[in-house]
């Protein structure tokens, strides 16, 4: 489990083909500290450390995760926000985040309000995925606040903060995301369709 609180970035160094699965190498500060088998949010994609090098780990993705992922458009030299899985006691100063991408957002509008931003997005409804306003998203595995939610679209606003220390500060127009709907809306959701 994750709380949405960035830690770090890293770069992707490194992506090779294996068969259907894919092994990512990443450049991280926190190398030194992880480990064989320990679970890393990568863009809030849980993903599991398999090797470990002097400043880069290896992790492996199997197909079903990069068909639900943007993981197929990455590459060589981009910037990831990284997570380590939170510890038992630690402060959830996020939401409840399962590293588990429900669905690919694409960024269709980037607003400088000057001295924040705010950044739109647009999904598949057929998915039946759904934010309300002042409700958590997970964007890239970063935990949000949305604002002006509609049926297939909804906004976030960004502070500096976040701006900089987040691949936020990558994003364009047409930027693919992962998208993590919040876990208690997606239960209820759930329960509403069993009953009709």
């Amino acid at each position: 489990m994750f709380t949405g609180i960035i830690e770090t970035l890293g770069v992707i160094e490194n992506i090779k083909k294996s068969d259907t699965n894919l092994q990512i190498t990443i450049k991280s500060s926190i190398t030194p500290e992880l480990k064989i088998d320990q679970s890393v949010s990568h863009n809030g994609i849980c993903l599991t450390v398999v090797a470990l090098e002097a400043n880069s780990y290896t992790v492996t993705a199997i197909d079903e995760t990069i068909q639900k992922t943007n993981m197929a458009s990455w590459k060589i030299g981009d910037v990831v926000n990284l997570e380590r899985a939170m510890k038992l006691g630690d402060r959830l100063d996020g939401h409840i985040v399962q590293g588990h991408v429900d669905q690919i957002g694409i960024c269709s509008n980037i607003e400088d309000l000057n001295g924040s931003w705010r950044f739109t997005f647009k999904y598949d409804q057929d998915l039946n995925n759904l934010t309300i306003e002042k409700g958590s998203i997970t964007i890239n595995g970063v935990s949000l606040t949305v604002v002006n939610s509609k049926t297939n679209e909804f906004s976030v606003a960004i502070i500096p903060y976040t701006f900089e220390n987040t691949n936020f500060r990558t994003f364009e127009i047409g930027t693919l995301v992962n998208l993590e709907f919040d876990v208690i809306g997606k239960y209820v959701t759930r329960l509403q369709s069993l009953r009709q």
